[in-house]
């Protein structure tokens, strides 16, 4: 069966049609009853004339006088049905054409035949058809005006419910300042109808809505910004710590509280829709190589079985003696496929399907897919890959995937399910973030696992040269145990940079040491 286009399910249609309908329903109506009326009184009338004719012809046939033009003894033309009731003995009259005219026949019995007296019956017949044209023609006309007159005043209600509908998907898109603000709801005492109250009840909420929301980002930015000085104070005490175990358990939590503050009030500027872009014109795949080697170094086995601190980026640790992997290889495969550098058991993967130049905050974009490639690697399971194809980055990993909740209604700060660690503001950040910058993030689960989010850069971007460098490049890191597998929703990416330091780092690896260090310090300054 065909779908119906979308126009008929308005309500304005509906309406339209609903009019029309039973305005045809009454005028079909009234012009049967009134046609039915006419008719019956022209007919009596024509009948009534017939049978007085007929009476006079009667008495003339009996004189033995001539008989009327309009008589006659088994006329011509007479109605087969009309002449056997008079042959019958009996009298009736009937409606017939005669010489192509409409005629009122009457009959009756004249010694075993039957005497006829016609009328012409041409002037009630057109005065029938008249009246029905003209039924018909005013039923037209009443069912355009009404029509007419009833949708301009559908069409107002509905221009007022369209309006009401228009500023409720602005309120849902975050626009809170929006009311509908409907006259007839200006005073209080001024009767209203059912789309005045309900545009009332509307800004009426989202007047509540508003104010509850704005209580809450004031509460949280308070919080966090008066965390931070004893935070402060707190973390120059822990550092005066002797060393040992104690210490280092005491570091660890001041360093995930100043974590959290940083992450409340990160979220708390997002809220306030007061963040201002950066926007410069930057190659997607050395960004995201960045973000790759920074999570290598952030997420490196510990140096010991007990030492739960991160280990040193790769800038502090002396350079191997053979090619740095992650690096393009000369003679490797075209994109898509894996190269000499690929290290199978990797548990961070860079694979540059089509590089591209994008007009983007570099430090935002570097802030969204730090904390997208931190959640995959705290809750899924490794290989954790970033895949770059044109303007459109790809997180995936191979765990459980996204838990319903957050792929129906998106991440949701201080939620998390199966026991995971974290507080649920990770990815809340990196929705934020992405609306800043005017990505598009996407939440969804892989076909065959693994949890997957997709980053759309806005503008498409052009395409680069990857220098004929393998299109699929891991960075190699000894296979650690996989996270416990809990909601994919986590704190900042950043939680674990702030414990690493950039200095000593000899001149080989200098160019190592700025990447580490630049993303470190963006996340510490969101």
């Amino acid at each position: 069966m065909p779908r119906l286009p979308a126009w008929t399910a308005t309500l304005t249609w509906k309406a339209a049609v609903f009019i029309t309908v039973m305005c045809c329903a009454l005028a079909a109506l009234l012009g049967v009853l009134v046609h039915v009326s006419v008719t019956r009184q022209t007919v009596s009338s024509a009948r009534e004339k017939a049978l007085s004719r007929l009476d006079a012809v009667a008495r003339a046939y009996e004189a033995g006088r001539p008989l009327p033009r309009f008589a006659a003894v088994d006329a011509p033309g007479l109605p087969e049905r009309l002449r056997a009731l008079a042959v019958r003995g009996r009298r009736g009259t009937m409606v017939a054409d005669f010489h192509g005219r409409p005629t009122m026949w009457a009959a009756g019995p004249a010694d075993g035949r039957a005497l006829v007296a016609r009328v012409d019956y041409t002037l009630s017949q057109a005065t029938i058809t008249n009246l029905d044209r003209s039924i018909i023609g005013s039923s037209v006309l009443a069912t355009v005006a009404t029509l007419l007159v009833g949708a301009c005043a559908v069409t107002r209600v509905t221009r007022r419910l369209h309006l009401t509908a228009q500023v409720a998907r602005r309120i849902s898109a975050g626009d809170l300042d929006a009311r509908v603000n409907d006259p007839r709801t200006r005073v209080p005492s001024r009767p209203q109808d059912e789309v005045a109250t309900v545009s009332g009840a509307l800004d009426t909420m989202a007047s509540t809505l508003q104010g509850k929301l704005l209580s809450e980002q004031r509460f949280t930015a308070d919080v966090a910004h008066e965390l931070r000085t004893p935070l402060t104070g707190l973390s120059a005490a822990a550092e005066l710590l002797p060393e040992g175990r104690p210490a280092e358990l005491v570091r660890d939590r001041v360093r995930a509280m100043r974590t959290l503050t940083e992450d409340l009030l990160e979220i708390s500027r997002l809220d306030a829709r007061t963040e201002q872009v950066d926007l410069a014109v930057h190659a997607l795949a050395p960004l995201a190589e960045g973000v790759v080697r920074a999570a290598r170094a952030s997420y490196a086995p510990p140096r010991s079985g007990t030492d739960p601190r991160p280990a040193a980026p790769a800038a502090a640790r002396p350079a191997p003696d053979v090619p740095r992997p992650g690096m393009p290889t000369p003679g490797a495969q075209g994109p898509g496929v894996a190269g000499p550098g690929v290290a199978s058991g990797s548990p961070f993967e860079l694979r540059v399907v089509r590089d591209a130049c994008v007009e983007t905050d570099r430090r935002r974009l570097e802030r969204v897919l730090g904390n997208l490639v931190a959640n995959a690697h705290r809750h899924g399971r490794p290989p954790v890959v970033l895949t770059v194809d044109g303007p459109t980055v790809t997180v995936r990993d191979h765990g459980p995937g996204y838990p319903a909740y957050l792929l129906e209604h998106g991440p949701q700060r201080f939620r998390t399910e199966g026991g995971g660690k974290g507080h649920g503001l990770g990815l809340t950040i990196a929705v934020g973030q992405s609306a800043v910058i005017g990505a598009e993030l996407v939440f969804s689960n892989a076909p065959d696992g693994g949890a997957l989010a997709r980053v759309t850069l806005p503008g498409g971007g052009a395409d680069m040269d990857t220098d004929g460098g393998s299109g699929l490049r891991a960075l190699h890191e000894p296979p650690t145990s996989p996270s416990p597998h809990g909601t994919h929703d986590t704190h900042s990416a950043h939680s674990a940079h702030s414990a690493h330091s950039a200095h000593g780092a000899d001149d080989e690896h200098h160019a190592d040491e700025k990447t580490v260090a630049a993303h470190i310090n963006t996340h510490l300054h969101t």
